[in-house]
């Protein structure tokens, strides 16, 4: 019998040796690189994460062959030429508006050159980072748990980015596929000698593929609106969230036209506020960690867009392409996308984005209007996640 025994165990061990990839032919995650682009698979949820390391951006989630992030170019090439707010960019150093051409840390003032041209306008937006492509893979790794990749990019060694903001630090992205959902995790190290203000945010636009923006509805996890001057700055006051929507909870997106800024977020108990997208039967949740002290809620009105204006309330945001009308959802793009898509859905989108302080939050902290600034002592680091959450795709 122990013979037998023993002639099974060998004849079971040759079957494995045989076959090397069963193993990972059965593996629910992976990570799997090609040239710049990683891919993070979940194969239980049939979900797809495509991340351009270079930029260390994530262009596509796709659920069950539905990209819930909404494109606007073409081809892999189109999008590592003309990057734009496409997929899941981080603005830093700061995010979001400045009201002037300068800004504050530690009561100092730093004015920017203009002349490098990598900030622009009287009003500063979006910091200069989105389309950098100085990041690095630090590694692309599955196991039985999940699938991540991590990116680095080290801020200090680039002359231009310290001239305008003369805080040495070192970012670091991980994207983590886990039981169907995507974490989005930074952190920052400082390293310099003095607190680092920390004011950065992502600028990611979602859509649902099973319907249309006008079918839409949003549930906003905040408790107040801040008021906004004609420039879209803070003024400093603030209303309660249900003076702006009657119900934060049940807000049909087709009417209401959004460039607007959100605190006072609700936490469950993990200290995480959640913002919700319902069509008529996909879901999708961003969970904000509670380092994110705010959100921006951006989605203009393609009705407005048509009737010739900026939007509501002069709530356009500019720089932006106006939305186009909606059309009949179609089919996402392969996976991983490649060559042309002559068909990109235009669906309408969402923006939500998380902020670690309001926009304008390092000069609204200087005049004494912001309470909520957060700066990185000396030496140390700064770290959150936000998370998408798909559900009935």
């Amino acid at each position: 019998m122990n013979q037998s025994f023993s002639a099974v165990i060998f004849a079971g061990l040759c079957g494995f040796l045989a076959f090397p990839n069963l193993a990972a032919a059965q593996a629910r995650y992976s990570a799997k690189q090609t040239g710049d682009i990683v891919q993070l698979r979940d194969n239980h949820t049939d979900t797809t994460v495509s991340v351009m390391t270079s930029f260390s951006n994530a262009y596509e989630m796709v659920v069950k062959g539905q990209n819930l992030i909404r494109m606007t170019f073409a081809s892999v090439d189109d999008f590592r030429a003309r990057p734009g707010l496409n997929g899941i960019p981080l603005l830093a150093p700061f995010a979001n508006r400045l009201d002037e051409q300068a800004f504050y840390a530690n009561g100092k003032k730093y004015n920017f050159d203009m002349e490098l041209g990598n900030v622009r306008g009287a009003i500063p937006i979006h910091g200069y980072l989105s389309g950098a492509k100085d990041w690095t893979l630090v590694e692309a790794k599955a196991d039985g748990n999940a699938a991540w990749v991590t990116n680095k990019l080290e801020f200090y060694r680039n002359p231009q980015w310290m001239k305008q903001f003369p805080f040495a630090h070192i970012l670091q992205m991980t994207y983590r596929l886990q039981d169907g959902a995507l974490e989005v995790q930074t952190r920052i190290e400082n390293l310099s000698i003095e607190p680092m203000p920390v004011a950065i945010g992502f600028h990611p636009y979602f859509q649902l593929t099973d319907s249309s923006r006008e079918d839409w509805t949003l549930s906003i996890g905040a408790k107040t609106h801040w008021l906004l001057a004609q420039n879209k700055i803070p003024t400093g006051e603030t209303e309660p969230i249900q003076k702006f929507f009657s119900d934060p909870h049940a807000v049909a997106l087709k009417d209401v036209d959004l460039d607007d800024v959100f605190g006072d977020l609700e936490r469950d108990a993990q200290g995480r506020a959640v913002m919700t997208v319902k069509g008529k039967t996909q879901q999708l949740d961003v969970l904000i960690g509670p380092n994110y002290r705010s959100v921006v809620l951006y989605s203009p009105n393609p009705a407005n867009a048509r009737g010739g204006g900026a939007g509501g309330a002069g709530r356009g945001r500019g720089g932006q392409p106006p939305n186009a009308a909606a059309t009949t959802p179609t089919a996402s793009p392969a996976v991983p996308l490649t060559g042309t898509n002559p068909n990109l859905p235009n669906r309408g989108f969402i923006a939500f984005e998380p902020m670690v302080g309001i926009t304008d939050s390092m000069n609204l902290a200087q005049k004494g209007l912001y309470k909520e600034l957060q700066s990185i002592p000396p030496g140390a680091t700064w770290q959150e996640s936000f998370w998408l959450r798909p559900k009935g795709f």
